[in-house]
């Protein structure tokens, strides 16, 4: 497959260097451009549980002309992935499939404004960290479960298609038919983390069993999973509380992305995290109190961060 990944921070170069090495022609489109050039001229480390392994990417910071690829992936933050779906526009060809992977809710109705839905797959990345060591190289720590879904009119074969790409690269990849179910699974597990981890400064396993964060995680996913019952979506989650401590239990010593990003003083995805618990809530004529006070003291504090 001609794959072009836009957006190569952490997940996107783990994703970029896994496919490039299982002999996909990888295009990695991103802005920063220390990465890019350490990547195009001694390759992309990609290191984890599994050894460490190098692959050749063509690395750029804009998409080079004339150029069509089979899958374009879109691996950025919530917050640009409106600006990488216009970006991604002259990489894509009558039969190109577009894969948006981003956390939370709302980005596929963004992307689909954009590409069109009928090109459009949802994929989610579970239990999966990543960081960037340093310019060319990344690590990851786990690579659990990638889920993807068409977004509307896209063809099941299409979305098999690429599950079937990735799983070539090592990644526990599958085409699922309700997507926005795993996404609200997902949702209701980063809910619980996100938003306390990155106002605490703790670890999920240490808001897990904090004596008084704890009740306020698992008091947002049990909102979470209130709100997915009243929309109507199919979710297999008998026991919010359950599945959010499994969940917990699984990486006791990770720091949510959004806690990483508020080490590093950046505007998180709590808006599309958190934030998408009363949004969606209010569709059905509910509010979601405790989510909704955990989005308005992350984005207080992120204020400053926004000007800067």
């Amino acid at each position: 497959m001609r794959i072009a990944v836009v957006g190569c921070g952490a997940m996107g170069s783990v994703y970029a260097g896994r496919l490039a090495g299982a002999g996909h022609e990888v295009l990695a489109v991103h802005r920063g451009a220390e990465h890019v050039a350490a990547i195009a001229a001694g390759g992309l480390t990609v290191s984890g549980p599994d050894g460490e392994h190098r692959a050749r990417i063509d690395a750029r910071t804009t998409p080079p002309p004339g150029i069509v690829v089979d899958l374009v992936v879109l691996a950025v933050k919530a917050a640009d992935v409106a600006g990488a779906a216009d970006l991604a526009r002259s990489l894509i060809g009558a039969d190109t499939v577009v894969l948006t992977i981003q956390n939370g809710l709302g980005s596929g109705d963004v992307v689909a404004q954009r590409v069109g839905a009928d090109r459009l797959a949802v994929g989610i990345a579970s239990g999966f960290g990543a960081s960037l060591i340093g310019p060319g190289h990344v690590h990851h720590n786990a690579m659990r479960a990638l889920r993807f879904g068409s977004y509307g009119g896209l063809d099941a074969a299409a979305v098999e298609r690429v599950a079937e790409a990735w799983r070539a690269a090592g990644f526990d990849a599958a085409a699922v038919p309700d997507i926005l179910a795993m996404q609200w699974e997902k949702l209701i597990c980063n809910v619980a983390y996100s938003a306390p981890c990155a106002l605490s400064g703790l670890t999920v396993g240490e808001v897990m069993d904090h004596e008084h964060l704890g009740a306020v995680s698992r008091a947002a996913a049990t909102e979470a999973w209130e709100t997915a019952t009243a929309l109507g979506v199919g979710i297999a989650v008998p026991d919010p509380v359950a599945l959010v401590r499994e969940f917990g239990a699984q990486m006791p010593a990770a720091k949510p992305s959004a806690l990483l990003d508020h080490e590093a003083r950046r505007v998180s995805e709590i808006a599309v995290i958190n934030g998408a618990v009363p949004r969606e809530a209010a569709t059905v004529g509910r509010q979601a109190p405790v989510n909704a006070t955990l989005t308005a003291l992350a984005r207080t504090r992120e204020e400053p961060w926004v000007r800067r």
